[in-house]
């Protein structure tokens, strides 16, 4: 019943501040993300013309825009997951995790983006750091300081309780309350034989004549 409560109290508080620094930083890693492919599509000769080249004419050896993607593919997943859903789980965040280290190894290991210049270095291995920053963040931060807050308002609601009920039963020992007259119930034999017993007194204790 203590449990139920608490979820209540936290539903009505609504999402807790760690776990709204969190989704901050998903956002943060989105925004990020997006800036620094801008940044390499103004580098390599124009925004238009780069756009249009690694989006319409994609290639997974030479574009960046997959490591866009990958960031929005995180934010949605995870904001979904543990903003919207609430979710007090890892499944999610070990998905997207999972997801984009093997998108990212794999890309680094077939694709030519080492032959780009820094940004072929820099958009991949910042995704890959954000992406296990966040997987960290939640499994050692978000989800066991939400846990001990819930300890911590289950605790004093149990010790309440015990106090309540010591305390009437307590008050129950030193103030047992006024007998019912039932308690003191005689039958009608009981009486009717006392008197019955107090007229064989008298006739014996009269003299003999």
């Amino acid at each position: 019943m203590a449990r139920i409560e608490s979820y209540e109290g936290r539903e009505k508080k609504g999402i807790s501040d760690v776990r709204r620094t969190f989704c901050l930083f998903v956002t943060f890693d989105l925004l990020f993300i997006t800036l620094l492919w801008i940044i390499e599509l103004n580098v390599k000769g124009g925004i238009e013309t780069t756009l249009e080249k690694e989006v319409l004419q994609y290639d997974y050896s030479s574009s960046y825009f997959d490591i866009f993607l990958l960031a929005v593919f995180r934010f949605k997943v995870l904001i979904l997951a543990y903003a919207m859903c609430r979710l007090r789980h890892w499944w999610a965040i070990a998905f997207t995790t999972a997801v984009t280290s093997a998108f990212l190894l794999a890309k680094v290991i077939i694709s030519q983006l080492f032959s780009q210049g820094a940004f072929g270095y820099v958009l991949p291995i910042i995704s890959f750091i954000l992406a296990w920053i966040e997987t960290w963040f939640l499994d050692f931060k978000v989800l066991p300081q939400e846990a001990e807050e819930e300890n911590n308002e289950i605790e004093p609601k149990g010790v309440e309780d015990c106090s309540n009920w010591d305390a009437s039963e307590r008050a129950a020992l030193l103030h047992p309350g006024v007998l019912s007259d039932g308690q003191f119930y005689s039958p009608p034999e009981s009486v009717a034989g006392s008197d019955e017993d107090s007229e064989e007194k008298q006739d014996s204790e009269k003299p003999v004549v």
